[in-house]
Protein backbone atom coordinates (compact mmCIF):
# COMPACT_ATOMS: atom_id res chain seq x y z
CA UNK A 1 0.00 0.00 0.00
CA UNK A 2 1.61 3.33 -1.02
CA UNK A 3 1.84 6.22 1.42
CA UNK A 4 1.53 9.93 0.58
CA UNK A 5 5.28 10.19 -0.08
CA UNK A 6 5.57 7.43 -2.73
CA UNK A 7 6.92 4.77 -0.36
CA UNK A 8 5.33 1.53 0.76
CA UNK A 9 3.64 1.01 4.11
CA UNK A 10 3.66 -2.46 5.58
CA UNK A 11 0.12 -3.57 6.45
CA UNK A 12 -0.66 -3.75 10.16
CA UNK A 13 -1.49 -7.24 11.39
CA UNK A 14 -5.15 -7.43 12.31
CA UNK A 15 -6.00 -9.60 15.31
CA UNK A 16 -8.70 -12.20 14.69
CA UNK A 17 -12.26 -11.25 15.59
CA UNK A 18 -13.00 -12.07 19.21
CA UNK A 19 -9.32 -12.20 20.20
CA UNK A 20 -8.56 -11.03 23.73
CA UNK A 21 -6.12 -8.26 24.43
CA UNK A 22 -3.51 -10.02 26.52
CA UNK A 23 -0.23 -8.44 27.43
CA UNK A 24 2.12 -11.41 27.86
CA UNK A 25 5.23 -9.28 28.31
CA UNK A 26 3.59 -7.41 31.16
CA UNK A 27 3.85 -10.17 33.74
CA UNK A 28 1.49 -11.66 36.29
CA UNK A 29 -1.87 -10.02 36.98
CA UNK A 30 -2.76 -9.50 40.63
CA UNK A 31 -6.44 -9.88 41.40
CA UNK A 32 -8.68 -8.31 43.99
CA UNK A 33 -9.91 -10.25 47.01
CA UNK A 34 -12.65 -12.83 46.35
CA UNK A 35 -14.51 -11.27 49.30
CA UNK A 36 -15.13 -8.23 47.09
CA UNK A 37 -17.93 -10.20 45.39
CA UNK A 38 -19.93 -9.85 48.61
CA UNK A 39 -19.48 -6.06 48.61
CA UNK A 40 -20.84 -5.88 45.04
CA UNK A 41 -23.72 -8.25 45.79
CA UNK A 42 -24.79 -6.28 48.87
CA UNK A 43 -24.71 -3.04 46.87
CA UNK A 44 -26.80 -4.57 44.08
CA UNK A 45 -29.34 -5.99 46.55
CA UNK A 46 -29.69 -2.60 48.28
CA UNK A 47 -30.31 -1.00 44.87
CA UNK A 48 -32.91 -3.69 44.08
CA UNK A 49 -34.71 -3.05 47.37
CA UNK A 50 -34.84 0.69 46.67
CA UNK A 51 -36.25 0.07 43.18
CA UNK A 52 -38.90 -2.26 44.64
CA UNK A 53 -39.84 0.28 47.33
CA UNK A 54 -40.19 3.14 44.85
CA UNK A 55 -42.12 0.94 42.43
CA UNK A 56 -44.44 -0.23 45.20
CA UNK A 57 -45.06 3.33 46.37
CA UNK A 58 -45.83 4.59 42.87
CA UNK A 59 -48.08 1.63 42.11
CA UNK A 60 -49.96 1.25 45.40
CA UNK A 61 -50.13 4.79 46.76
CA UNK A 62 -50.13 6.93 43.62
CA UNK A 63 -51.88 4.28 41.47
CA UNK A 64 -49.40 4.59 38.61
CA UNK A 65 -49.69 1.33 36.65
CA UNK A 66 -46.70 2.12 34.43
CA UNK A 67 -44.45 2.00 37.49
CA UNK A 68 -45.01 -1.75 37.77
CA UNK A 69 -43.63 -2.33 34.26
CA UNK A 70 -40.67 0.00 34.66
CA UNK A 71 -39.84 -1.33 38.11
CA UNK A 72 -40.12 -4.91 36.86
CA UNK A 73 -37.77 -4.22 33.95
CA UNK A 74 -35.20 -2.54 36.22
CA UNK A 75 -35.51 -5.41 38.73
CA UNK A 76 -34.94 -7.99 35.97
CA UNK A 77 -31.84 -6.19 34.70
CA UNK A 78 -30.57 -5.89 38.28
CA UNK A 79 -31.06 -9.62 38.88
CA UNK A 80 -29.11 -10.44 35.71
CA UNK A 81 -26.37 -8.10 36.91
CA UNK A 82 -26.38 -9.92 40.25
CA UNK A 83 -25.68 -13.22 38.49
CA UNK A 84 -22.75 -11.65 36.61
CA UNK A 85 -21.12 -10.05 39.68
CA UNK A 86 -18.66 -12.92 40.44
CA UNK A 87 -17.34 -12.92 36.87
CA UNK A 88 -17.12 -9.13 36.82
CA UNK A 89 -15.05 -9.14 40.02
CA UNK A 90 -12.71 -11.83 38.65
CA UNK A 91 -12.01 -9.60 35.63
CA UNK A 92 -10.44 -6.88 37.81
CA UNK A 93 -6.67 -6.96 38.00
CA UNK A 94 -3.53 -4.83 38.19
CA UNK A 95 0.22 -5.03 37.60
CA UNK A 96 3.15 -3.03 38.85
CA UNK A 97 5.43 -2.63 35.86
CA UNK A 98 8.77 -0.85 35.52
CA UNK A 99 7.34 2.60 34.71
CA UNK A 100 3.62 2.37 35.37
CA UNK A 101 0.71 0.62 37.00
CA UNK A 102 -1.50 -1.27 34.56
CA UNK A 103 -5.14 -1.75 35.56
CA UNK A 104 -7.82 -3.81 33.82
CA UNK A 105 -11.50 -4.53 34.31
CA UNK A 106 -14.54 -5.59 32.34
CA UNK A 107 -16.07 -8.65 30.74
CA UNK A 108 -17.56 -7.55 27.43
CA UNK A 109 -15.96 -4.12 27.32
CA UNK A 110 -12.47 -4.52 28.69
CA UNK A 111 -10.73 -1.42 29.93
CA UNK A 112 -6.96 -1.23 30.28
CA UNK A 113 -5.51 1.87 31.96
CA UNK A 114 -1.82 2.59 32.34
CA UNK A 115 -0.94 5.11 35.05
CA UNK A 116 2.70 6.28 34.93
CA UNK A 117 4.21 6.51 38.41
CA UNK A 118 5.56 10.02 37.75
CA UNK A 119 2.03 11.30 36.96
CA UNK A 120 0.42 10.15 40.21
CA UNK A 121 -0.48 13.10 42.38
CA UNK A 122 -2.56 11.40 45.05
CA UNK A 123 -3.02 7.81 46.18
CA UNK A 124 -6.11 7.49 48.38
CA UNK A 125 -7.59 4.59 50.35
CA UNK A 126 -11.34 4.44 50.97
CA UNK A 127 -13.32 1.88 52.94
CA UNK A 128 -17.09 1.58 52.62
CA UNK A 129 -19.17 0.05 55.42
CA UNK A 130 -19.52 -3.44 53.90
CA UNK A 131 -15.91 -3.47 52.72
CA UNK A 132 -14.74 -2.39 56.19
CA UNK A 133 -16.62 -5.31 57.79
CA UNK A 134 -14.91 -7.69 55.34
CA UNK A 135 -11.48 -6.08 55.84
CA UNK A 136 -11.29 -4.62 52.33
CA UNK A 137 -10.36 -1.22 50.92
CA UNK A 138 -10.34 0.64 47.59
CA UNK A 139 -7.17 2.29 46.33
CA UNK A 140 -7.74 5.39 44.18
CA UNK A 141 -5.21 7.28 42.07
CA UNK A 142 -5.50 10.89 41.00
CA UNK A 143 -3.41 12.21 38.13
CA UNK A 144 -3.29 15.53 36.32
CA UNK A 145 -5.64 14.16 33.65
CA UNK A 146 -9.19 14.23 34.96
CA UNK A 147 -10.28 11.29 32.80
CA UNK A 148 -7.64 8.89 34.10
CA UNK A 149 -9.09 8.32 37.55
CA UNK A 150 -8.35 4.72 38.44
CA UNK A 151 -9.58 2.82 41.47
CA UNK A 152 -8.56 -0.69 42.44
CA UNK A 153 -11.44 -2.01 44.54
CA UNK A 154 -11.52 -4.94 46.93
CA UNK A 155 -7.95 -5.06 48.19
CA UNK A 156 -7.21 -6.48 51.64
CA UNK A 157 -6.54 -3.56 53.99
CA UNK A 158 -2.91 -4.57 54.59
CA UNK A 159 -2.32 -4.98 50.85
CA UNK A 160 -3.92 -1.60 50.14
CA UNK A 161 -1.71 0.11 52.73
CA UNK A 162 1.46 -1.57 51.41
CA UNK A 163 0.55 -0.82 47.78
CA UNK A 164 -0.22 2.82 48.60
CA UNK A 165 3.16 3.24 50.31
CA UNK A 166 4.98 1.56 47.40
CA UNK A 167 3.18 3.70 44.81
CA UNK A 168 3.88 6.93 46.72
CA UNK A 169 7.56 5.94 46.91
CA UNK A 170 7.67 5.17 43.17
CA UNK A 171 5.80 8.37 42.29
CA UNK A 172 8.17 10.53 44.33
CA UNK A 173 11.25 8.90 42.82
CA UNK A 174 9.90 9.35 39.25
CA UNK A 175 8.96 12.98 39.81
CA UNK A 176 12.41 13.65 41.26
CA UNK A 177 13.96 12.13 38.13
CA UNK A 178 15.84 9.39 39.97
Amino acid sequence: MPDNFGGEIAPMPVPPVGARLDLPEAGEWKRVSPKYVMVEIVGTIVFLLIVCAVTGFLWLVLEQDWALWVGGAVALITLISLVLEPRRVRSIGYQLRADDLLFRRGIMYQRFVSVPYGRMQLVDITRGPVARILGLADLKFVTAAASSGVAIPGLAEADADALRDRLVELAESRRAGL
